[in-house]
């Protein structure tokens, strides 16, 4: 069976290779240790007033954001715009939250526990790090930084999310509290920053309401919280382009805290960015000749990837999808110029179903 290689296993021990490479290990604090005694890693940059609180890898399989992240500090650092920044700034980064999930490119942590559902009860010694540095660090501002699969469509549209981002909620009522405002004024801002082209687009995650997400739990406290979501770019499975418009984002976001002009910007322009789909598959297969219940027809397939660690890298593993019509490809393959032997039984298991297709997936 077909499978690829992809750039996104990001361990802690890369981290702390990155770290020391822009020499910035020896400013790092610990501010807490996983369930497995790894220990958290934060950094502070910045002799400002203005306090900005990030943490990254909250979800380990999540890895462009910490990416960005370290190519922010190495801008910060290193740039007559960064030193700038940083005379009016005072940024505090977490750059793996979960270091137990990032080891083993997992979502949850080591007890098996979404981080990012346990803002309440802060059952977990990650969430209860983050909790205290937030508490001690006071920022006037937020960013939570995440991935999201390539399923994600800016809109209606066969674009993919490249980048989306939320200004959660406070309460069940979704009110635009003065802080939720503030967060969707930085993201406008942000969002006309970025050079949106035909292929790609830029989406607004959904808001539904949990207080248990620590975005929607920080608001709740009054604290704006901006949600970075790193999608997915046509063929880059590597994540490349994402982590650059990534960096362009935080960028942007930290120049609107320095001169305030992120209140250029109203709720009707955050509102404008289209919701975020999620009917997005990466191969679409066009006029495949299937067998349903003894009717011979053509159909289009859909092929989804799977992410798996193994051997200290992430595969992409092919797993059939579906045909269901709402669907859409973010790579399409038409079979009228490909041969095909045998028809697709559709109602036979999605494993046999995957053998007759991997002729026509092509990395």
């Amino acid at each position: 069976m077909k499978n690829k290689a992809v750039l996104m296993y990001f361990p802690p021990s890369d981290l702390m290779k990155a770290l020391i490479n822009l020499k910035c290990d020896k400013a790092l604090e610990v501010i807490g240790y996983s369930v497995e005694n790894r220990p958290i890693y934060s950094l502070i940059l910045g002799d400002g007033a203005y306090k900005i609180l990030a943490w990254s890898q909250m979800h380990g399989n999540e890895t462009t954001t910490t990416k960005a992240s370290l190519d922010l500090v190495d801008h910060l650092i290193n740039t007559s715009e960064g030193a700038r920044l940083l005379k009016q700034l005072k940024l505090q980064i977490i750059f793996q939250l979960s270091p137990d999930g990032a080891s083993r490119y997992t979502r949850l942590n080591a007890n098996e526990v979404d981080l990012n559902r346990d803002a309440v009860a802060q059952s977990q010694p990650e969430m209860k790090a983050l909790i205290r540095t937030y508490k001690a660090f006071n920022p006037d501002l937020c960013l939570n930084l995440h991935g999201q699969r390539t399923i994600f469509s800016s809109g209606a549209t066969n674009k993919p999310a490249t980048v989306s981002f939320l200004a959660p909620a406070a309460n069940d009522a979704r009110a635009i509290t003065p802080a939720r405002l503030v967060a969707m004024q930085y993201i406008a801002a942000m969002a006309r920053n970025l050079p949106v082209e035909d292929h790609w687009g830029i989406g607004r995650y959904d808001d539904a309401f949990n207080i248990n997400c620590t975005g929607d739990y920080f608001t709740a406290q009054n604290t704006p919280t901006i949600l970075f979501e790193a999608g997915h770019y046509p063929e880059d499975y590597n994540r490349d382009k994402t982590r650059d418009l990534i960096l362009s984002s935080l960028l942007a976001c930290l120049n609107c805290a320095v001169n305030q002009s992120y209140t250029d910007f109203s709720l009707e322009d955050y509102a404008a960015i289209p919701d975020n789909g999620n009917h997005l598959r990466d191969v679409e297969i066009q006029n495949v000749t299937i067998v349903n219940n003894a009717n011979i027809t053509t159909s289009t397939l859909f092929v989804q990837y799977k992410e798996v660690l193994k051997d200290g890298a992430i595969h992409l593993i092919p797993e059939y999808a579906g045909n269901e019509v709402e669907l859409k490809g973010l790579k399409i393959i038409n079979t009228l110029n490909k041969n095909q032997t045998d028809p697709v039984n559709i109602v036979e298991s999605s494993e046999k179903i995957l053998n007759h297709l991997q002729s026509f997936i092509d990395f």
